[in-house]
């Protein structure tokens, strides 16, 4: 990537603190407005969880935390090409079909199509009413969705507010009442079957959130929303091309990375924010303004707390970070294929969908950081179905099994023995969901929990992967903190993006564009 080092002590115009997909989305914008920028990262890889490493094996190209890119297809960045990503960076996506595969807990399977007549007509085998109420949720979605991506890509308080957007709307009010719901809460009002209710509910728990989180609603339409128009988006060779492709356009802006810095504090002069201090002593000064992606847990503590407010502070101490997750990586002989009565299926995306009483159960417990032994949720992700490009033998591959964990492990019991009894737990399931996938098609395993995410990257507190809950509490204009949601910060100078801020976790580009319209607004620029 042509990762260049700077010297000891160098300033710069703008410090970015942290090198993750949102932040670098920042400093491409601010790189392109004429800024001298340089990126620091504490991993020796740019991309935070927008990464992909040969964990495996030499030539194993596995996704070491984030896999589907499909929120971000909705991104004014991607829809617009507005950093040339697409044209001239060479980013380009999959939209796998089938959307996704999941067995239930008696064995009955469930396939949805990127063809909506033929998922439709997979929900009708479980009720009719029910394939007439996903056509309605779609199109409902569909009239709305260009009103949520305008809120969710723009920064709060700069245009329209969506409370504003939807009273001109015919359906703003019944929106309005959806905001503020539990995805579960939809879900059970708009699905009689109880196959049907595990599928949305299996696909709104993507994000991580538990279900039954007042303010999670609008999860239950934007992600099967997005799935049934892009399915399951995946970049071509991996998610870190994504991560790939911006480096390769910051440099092309004069835009520099240095990995391997773990900033220790932030350098303040007269109260003001002048750049960043690493723990080995280097220091890295920025004459107009530093942007942080750190976790704001771990920000607020590098500095003095009399330079925070106290609604930050209180935001701070009551953020939640989230439900921690557990990863086991597989290179295989073959992929996982599910025996259905129409013949074998295998999907980039499948899983095991327990019954809604027993993923509620699981996401909450999980949120709670409670251990649990038994399974409610299983993603089950297999790029190369779509993309060989991420194996160096034909007709291998690489299998990933996600799931939710609490991050307090059993006082009786050690961690190490505890995550390796559940990564064979997953493998078991995920063979009798799959019965060829058997131990000896798997050439190489490596696990990861909690102890591991946040070791790779402490931006992954108590090894959660979205950078914080995203119920009610969280979101909006109290993330991170409440008066403190639009990337500003109390200290000047200092600036805030990544998963801590609006509108949250995942790979949405959302927070990255829109701290670069909040800085370059400061600044007297526009964004494009």
């Amino acid at each position: 990537m042509g990762l260049q080092c700077c010297d000891q002590g160098m300033t710069t115009d703008i410090v970015v603190a942290g090198a993750g997909h949102n932040s670098l989305i920042t400093a491409c914008y601010l790189a392109r407005a004429g800024y001298r920028v340089l990126a620091v990262d504490a991993r020796p890889i740019p991309g935070g969880g927008a990464a992909t490493e040969e964990m495996l094996a030499p030539g194993y190209l596995v996704d070491s935390c984030s896999t589907g890119h499909t929120l971000i297809q909705g991104n004014p960045l991607m829809t617009g090409d507005e950093l040339g990503l697409l044209a001239q960076h060479g980013l380009r996506y999959a939209h796998p079909d089938p959307v996704a595969h999941v067995m239930f807990p008696d064995g009955t399977q469930f396939t949805h199509w990127l063809d909506m007549e033929r998922t439709v007509e997979s929900i009708s085998r479980f009720s009719r009413a029910d394939a007439d109420a996903y056509r309605r949720l779609i199109a409902e979605w569909r009239d709305v969705k260009h009103l949520f991506n305008r809120a969710q890509f723009t920064p709060l308080g700069r245009g329209p507010s969506l409370d504003a957007m939807l009273d001109e709307h015919p359906m703003g009010n019944v929106w309005k009442r959806r905001r503020v719901m539990s995805s579960w809460e939809v879900i059970r009002h708009e699905f009689e079957n109880r196959y049907v209710r595990s599928y949305m509910l299996w696909q709104a728990y993507q994000t991580m959130v538990r279900p039954d989180a007042a303010g999670t609603g609008p999860l239950a339409y934007s992600i099967i929303g997005g799935r049934q128009e892009k399915s399951w988006s995946i970049p071509l060779g991996g998610s870190g091309q994504l991560t790939d492709a911006l480096v390769r356009c910051f440099e092309s802006y004069g835009g520099r990375i240095e990995t391997d810095v773990m900033v220790e504090s932030l350098i303040l002069d007269d109260g003001r924010c002048v750049g960043v201090r690493a723990v080995d002593g280097r220091e890295f000064r920025a004459s107009v303004a530093v942007l942080s992606t750190i976790h704001v847990t771990r920000l607020t503590e590098m500095a003095p707390a009399e330079s925070w407010d106290e609604a930050w502070r209180y935001g701070v101490a009551t953020y939640d970070p989230g439900a921690a997750g557990s990863a086991v990586y597989l290179g295989t002989t073959v992929p996982p294929v599910f025996e259905t009565p129409d013949g074998p299926v295998s999907a980039v995306s499948a899983g095991y969908a327990g019954w809604p009483e027993d993923m509620l159960d699981h996401a909450r417990i999980a949120y709670d950081g409670q251990w649990q032994d038994r399974i409610g949720f299983l993603l089950v992700a297999t790029p190369t179905l779509v993309d060989p490009s991420r194996v160096p033998v034909p007709g291998h591959h690489t299998v990933k099994l996600l799931h939710t964990v609490g991050h307090v492990m059993p006082e009786d019991r050690r961690y190490a023995d505890v995550m390796a009894t559940r990564a064979a737990e997953l493998r078991e399931l995920t063979r009798w969901m799959c019965p060829s996938f058997t131990d000896d098609v798997v050439l190489a395993e490596y696990v990861k929990g909690p102890v591991e995410f946040e070791q790779a990257n402490p931006a992954m507190v108590n090894g959660a992967w979205h950078g914080g809950d995203r119920g009610i509490t969280f979101s909006g204009p109290q993330r991170p903190a409440p008066g403190w949601a639009g990337h500003r910060t109390p200290i000047p100078g200092l600036y805030q993006t990544g998963a801590t801020t609006y509108p949250g976790g995942s790979v949405t580009g959302g927070p990255g564009r829109n701290a670069a319209m909040v800085m370059l607004e400061d600044l007297g620029r526009e964004l494009l």
